[in-house]
């Protein structure tokens, strides 16, 4: 089915000017053929979002593109890039501008503060799994944070 989805994108994507659900396609058909997480095409899903983002300017788009942009050129880029559409303001009640500022300043270890980011995150979801999942980190992370300082 992978496979036969990928045809399709493939055509999809050479049939003209790709379009927001062309695009969208595309970048699940990349996570879906990666064999993990490790071994995604990172720069390709980057190089999607580009176009994304020039056919669909949202701050949801910009705000997962800058999460591929922490794959291909690291969290600090990534951070400026998710700290910008933060001073927005657009996304301010949006859970995962701050989990995914959370996990980036955890990357560059300042715990502290990212733990600060899940506690922001923490209240604006009501999926019982998200909420383990933030409260885990919280306390994973805080722990690290007690222990460097």
């Amino acid at each position: 089915m992978i496979a036969e989805a990928d045809r399709l994108v493939i055509a999809a994507l050479t049939a003209g000017p790709p379009g927001r659900f062309t695009l969208e396609a595309a970048i699940a058909a990349l996570h879906a053929q990666a064999p993990d997480y490790e071994r995604t095409d990172w720069p390709q899903i980057l190089t999607l979002y580009d176009e994304l983002l020039r056919v669909w300017p949202s701050p949801v788009v910009a705000l997962n593109r800058a999460v591929a942009v922490s794959m291909v050129h690291g969290p600090k880029a990534a951070l400026a890039e998710v700290e910008a559409i933060e001073q927005g303001g657009r996304l301010a009640g949006y859970r995962y501008l701050h989990a995914v500022k959370a996990d980036l300043l955890h990357r560059l270890g300042r715990d502290a503060e990212a733990v600060r980011a899940y506690q922001a995150a923490l209240p604006l979801t009501g999926n019982a799994a998200e909420q383990d999942f933030l409260t885990e980190r919280i306390r994973s992370t805080g722990t690290t944070a007690h222990i460097t300082g």
